[in-house]
């Protein structure tokens, strides 16, 4: 949810006793959006105007700023550094924040300086102003093409947000509210009558306010008898009771213990479908909510940019992979280019200079059928020979190369939809560092190695498409600047069976390798046959798993691969002294002789 005008509110209503007076004696402005002051006493107090997360709140840990500040901090910091927080107040029930500041101009006179807040989703903005009220300048400039009734400008005086049509629902009245519950349309659900109607209001409150009355959210004013109606004005007056006395309790909603909403006031419409963490100030819960948002995102856009890269990689080598196909049917047809050249050399008496082609009589043919062989007008008869035997032996000897190069390739393009395999089931941030690691030794990404490498050729049951992290002729290519990447390093997926056996299941190639490594030979290794997945480990704790723990496993095997939404999915296992991973392979890539086949539906097990 965005931060509504209530939530803000309750936020206001907490910093204002704690950073009044308090020197400003630092700004940082870590990203484009986001403004920090450090106030004395080492309190970091965030100003966030990002379109869809608009926010003031306590800053938790530090962020790392840019070398070079940018402009709006830059004024920031001559304007407000040195000086003391006034006031911090919300005009009415708008989602704005008034920063009032006492400060010095660079004379060292007394004057006042105010930083707004628009905590307006699609529309936030930080504007800072004079005593007069004059802009100075603001985090976004509006122009007049822009905003014609309301631009934000350096030197124009600064307009508040025009006032909603709506009443603030903190000023109703029960006559009124009853009146314009009767006169709307009967058609309109009650949470939209409510936001239509009333100013300060979000959609969840309106929603939380349906439910209190009805016992659910969806709910038409039509379907609302007289009880339901007095049951809604109840629940409104109380909610409106509590914002006028600043009755606020600080909630984060959690499912599965990832955050996904949060209130200021009790919230009963999720039921048992969502836990309510009470918190202990309304910073917390922004932070919880908004960082793992916030982290959500840069995996999401990490992974978009390494799932780019490594489509790019693999429909590179695919193309390669047809023309070295093409080469190779050519090469399969080279006798042809010897009994033209055989041809021409027995018919030599009879060619003349710049024919375009011989026709003559194939003595390579059982029938001696008539031929025509193609020749090039601007060489002799002799050359002409010599070019098809050169075409000859140049076909021959690039035959092996080919089966080769074309094995490499085709293994490369496997070893990468596998790396796609694991970069849609990829979960965390650190899973993409992995796998971006991953990516860099084996050289599909600038930084260690070049595109292709040799390996060796699996045996019956291999799996994966890998080999060695070196280039043409073992070179390494050299990289100008490559990025420090995270030292830390992601667990596996780790799941228990009925009977309490431990289950873990790779994360990428690189995890992969480590789990079947680390394994203990009795313990059981899965991977669904000829399907790109994780490899899975089932521990066997020094006994022999039961069927019900092997089908357990390979159930999970199952869903972690490409046949997820498969019915009967072929699973491989085999204990982990018959795996093995080739010399020189790629990431991800074993041989096992000895396995037993099961057929599963996929199903993700207890963690």
């Amino acid at each position: 949810m965005a931060l509504d005008a209530v939530f803000l509110r309750a936020v206001t209503d907490e910093l204002r006793p704690q950073i009044t007076g308090l020197r400003i004696e630092k700004v940082f402005q870590p990203s484009r959006d986001r403004i920090i002051l450090l106030l004395r006493g080492n309190v970091r107090l965030l100003l966030c105007a990002s379109a869809d997360a608009p926010r003031i709140q306590f800053a938790g840990r530090g962020e790392d700023n840019p070398s070079v500040p940018p402009m709006f901090c830059m004024l920031l910091r001559k304007h407000l550094t040195g000086g003391k927080i006034a006031s911090l107040e919300q005009p009415s029930l708008e989602r704005l924040i008034r920063l009032e500041i006492d400060a010095f101009d660079e004379f060292g006179r007394a004057g006042k300086r105010t930083l707004i807040l628009e905590a307006i989703p699609r529309r936030a903005n930080l504007v800072l102003l004079d005593a007069d009220g004059r802009i100075l300048d603001s985090l976004r400039r509006v122009d007049t093409e822009q905003s014609p009734e309301r631009p934000i400008l350096p030197g124009l005086f600064y307009h508040e947000p025009a006032p909603q049509n709506r009443k603030p629902f903190t000023d109703e009245t029960e006559t009124a509210f009853f009146e314009r519950l009767s006169a709307a349309d009967r058609e309109w659900p009650v949470d939209r009558f409510l936001l239509q109607q009333y100013f300060g209001l979000s959609p969840l409150l309106a929603r939380e306010l349906t439910f209190r009355a009805c016992g659910e959210t969806d709910v038409s004013l039509s379907a609302l008898d007289s009880d339901a109606a007095r049951r809604l004005w109840d629940a409104f007056t109380t909610l409106a009771d509590a914002v006028r006395n600043s009755d606020f309790t600080p909630y984060l909603f959690t499912r599965d213990g990832q955050p996904f909403d949060f209130s200021c006031v009790p919230v009963v419409q999720y039921g048992l479908t969502a836990d309510a963490v009470r918190c202990a100030d309304f910073s917390a819960p922004l932070t919880a909510f908004y960082e793992e948002r916030d982290r959500k995102e840069r995996a999401r856009v990490r992974g978009a940019a390494l799932t780019k890269a490594v489509t790019t990689a693999r429909d590179r080598l695919r193309r390669k992979l047809r023309l070295q196909e093409q080469d190779f049917a050519d090469a399969q047809n080279r006798d042809r280019w010897r009994v033209y050249g055989d041809l021409i050399t027995a018919n030599l008496y009879r060619m003349e200079r710049g024919a375009a082609s011989l026709t003559c009589e194939n003595f390579h043919d059982p029938d001696n059928a008539q031929i025509t062989v193609p020749l090039d007008p601007l060489l002799t008869p002799q050359q002409n020979a010599a070019k098809y035997y050169k075409r000859y032996a140049r076909a021959r000897n690039a035959e092996q190369a080919l089966r080769e190069q074309m094995e490499l390739a085709r293994r490369d393009v496997e070893y990468l939809e596998s790396v796609l395999e694991e970069l849609s089931k990829s979960e965390s941030e650190q899973d993409f560092l992995d796998i971006r690691h991953e990516l860099r030794e084996s050289g599909f990404l600038r930084g260690t190695g070049a595109e292709q490498s040799r390996q060796s050729v699996p045996g019956k049951g291999s799996h994966g498409g890998n080999g060695t992290g070196k280039g043409k002729n073992g070179a390494k290519t050299p990289s100008r600047r490559v990025r420090k990447e995270s030292k830390g390093v992601s667990r596996p997926r780790e799941y228990r069976t009925t009977s309490g056996l431990r289950v873990l299941v790779g994360r990428n190639n690189r995890q992969n390798d480590a789990l079947t490594k680390n394994a203990e030979r009795n313990d059981y290794w899965f991977h669904t046959q000829k399907i790109h997945g994780s490899h899975v480990i089932l521990c066997a704790e020094g006994r022999m798993p039961s069927d019900t723990d092997l089908q357990e496993a390979a159930s999970l095997a199952a869903w972690w691969s490409q046949a997820r939404d498969g019915d009967k999915v072929p699973v491989d296992y085999t204990p982990v002294r018959y795996v093995r991973k080739p010399n020189g392979a790629r990431p991800g890539m074993v041989i096992y002789t000895t396995y037993r086949t099961m057929y599963v539906k996929p199903v993700e097990a207890q963690k």
